[in-house]
């Protein structure tokens, strides 16, 4: 019995509804153009920590990396 209610989400960059499938191949945007207005974003560096790294965070996190490695 497979489950034929359709998944869907809205368009992080447009919120329009959009199916959360692999028949969506823009997934999980609802068109072409909005993935490509995201990734416009990233390239351009619109998204950014609003913080800079100190040592300590880079610190944190490599401890977070090594103990999630060793519990695989």
């Amino acid at each position: 019995m497979s489950n034929s209610k359709k998944r869907m989400v809205a368009c992080p960059n447009c919120n329009k509804l959009s199916e959360f499938s692999p028949a969506n191949s823009f997934r999980p945007f609802c068109s072409e153009r909005c993935k490509l207005i995201d990734l416009g974003l990233w390239a351009s560096e619109g998204y950014a920590i609003p913080a800079p790294i100190t040592p300590e965070d880079v610190d944190e996190l490599a401890n977070q990396l090594t103990d999630d490695f060793k519990s695989q």
